[in-house]
């Protein structure tokens, strides 16, 4: 009896996913990667209890999801690339207010332009995280060269163009533990677990029931969110 219900429970944790403790499948070239977010700043009157707890990425060889969704009135942003079809779009949401943005190809996501004037430099540092080899690079601004910032990226996933339209597009790999600049906010991301699971197509098409705006709008509201 005890020697089914070990063998129960190793079944379970293996349909789940590759824990960060674990050994990560490699080479997958769709699936998904759940990252926890660490905040760092004071954001508004809003508690950061409400904020979003986890990014998800979905991916499909090129196709892309960035989705960052706090259960605090569905609201949240949404990063989605889909090179076929020439989508490259920013949604954002807050209660009922639904809007989009879309931009070009390679055009850095809204909501980012704190990060412009950095520097990227590739070290010889490894590491393993969720099981994947993963190499690092330092970042750096033009504010405070000596205050230096690790990102982790591997080339064990395979998805193409995974920070095209992010601040490190010159980062040729997936990012496993990175942060960004919102504003005068930071948000930390690292990968927890990598799910290796089938994507149905219409996960990288367009949302509909959003109003398209422009990009000075779509940070307008990305700004007001993060500053409530």
């Amino acid at each position: 009896m005890r020697f089914s219900f070990v063998l129960f429970i190793a079944v379970i944790l293996a349909m789940t996913g590759y824990s960060c403790k674990e050994k990560g499948a490699k080479y997958i070239d769709q699936g998904e990667i759940h990252y926890n977010i660490d905040y760092i700043g004071t954001f508004g009157a809003m508690p950061k209890e409400i904020l979003p707890k986890n990014l998800i990425v979905s991916f499909k060889k090129d196709k892309i999801l960035f989705e960052m969704v706090s259960l605090f009135g569905n609201s949240g942003i949404l990063n989605l690339a889909n090179p076929e079809k020439g989508i490259f779009d920013t949604y954002f949401s807050l209660f009922t207010f639904k809007y989009y943005y879309a931009a070009e190809p390679g055009e850095l996501y809204p909501g980012l332009e704190a990060m412009e004037g950095m520097v990227v430099r590739k070290t010889t540092k490894t590491s393993i995280i969720c099981g994947f080899n993963c190499k690092n690079a330092e970042v750096t601004f033009p504010s405070d060269r000596a205050k230096v910032y690790d990102i982790w990226y591997t080339n064990e996933i395979k998805v193409k163009n995974f920070s095209a339209s992010t601040p490190f597009n010159q980062i040729d790999g997936v990012l496993m533990s990175f942060f960004f600049f919102m504003g005068p906010y930071e948000l930390h991301f690292n990968a927890e677990t990598v799910y290796k699971k089938d994507m149905a197509d219409e996960t990288f098409e367009r949302r509909d029931k959003f109003i398209r705006v422009s990009r000075e709008d779509i940070n307008k509201f990305i700004n007001k969110m993060i500053s409530l």
